[in-house]
């Protein structure tokens, strides 16, 4: 049985906790760029428009389009602030509570959502690497480990921390 003084305990933690997810939404922000450089856009996880920058060559587009593409990076720079969003109120209150509110909202966590770029590969981002610097390697055979232990030990050797992708 919960005793009164734990439930007013936890009352209490739970309001901390929520003026502590408000401020957190204030604080994420979100950017993004055109892919020609042309426009740049910084928003609020609120939807505040807190930065554009249009390049001089825009004015002499047709409105319209220039409307179309500034709407579409302030949509790619809400994505990224929803996400820090995400990831700050992670932080706080554990993947939990993220889970929870993709589960209210009825939508994905844009880092979880059907639609987000999984990036490349560790095998392609050392092959692209390699023929950016002009390195040519070729793997030598490995040598048969002599025991589990040692097996385990190698395979931490070649392993890349930046392989690992967080969706928080």
């Amino acid at each position: 049985m919960v005793k009164t003084r734990e439930l007013i305990e936890q009352a209490r933690s739970r309001e901390a906790a929520l003026v502590q997810v408000a401020s957190l939404m204030a604080e994420a922000r979100g950017s993004a760029h055109a892919l020609d450089g042309s426009v740049e856009v910084t928003v609020d996880a609120l939807g505040s428009l807190k930065r554009l920058w249009l390049a001089p060559a825009v004015a002499e587009r047709d409105p319209s389009r220039v409307s179309a593409l500034v709407l579409e990076v302030v949509r790619v720079a809400m994505a990224e602030a929803e996400q820090d969003c995400y990831n700050r109120v992670g932080l706080l209150l554990g993947e939990e509570a993220g889970l929870l509110v993709e589960a209210l909202s009825g939508k994905a966590a844009p880092a979880r959502s059907a639609d987000d770029d999984p990036g490349m590969t560790v095998e392609e981002f050392q092959r692209l690497r390699a023929e950016r610097v002009g390195e040519r390697r070729f793997p030598a055979p490995a040598p048969a480990p002599a025991s589990v232990e040692s097996a385990v030990e190698e395979g931490w050797e070649d392993f890349d921390p930046a392989s690992l992708r967080s969706d928080r």
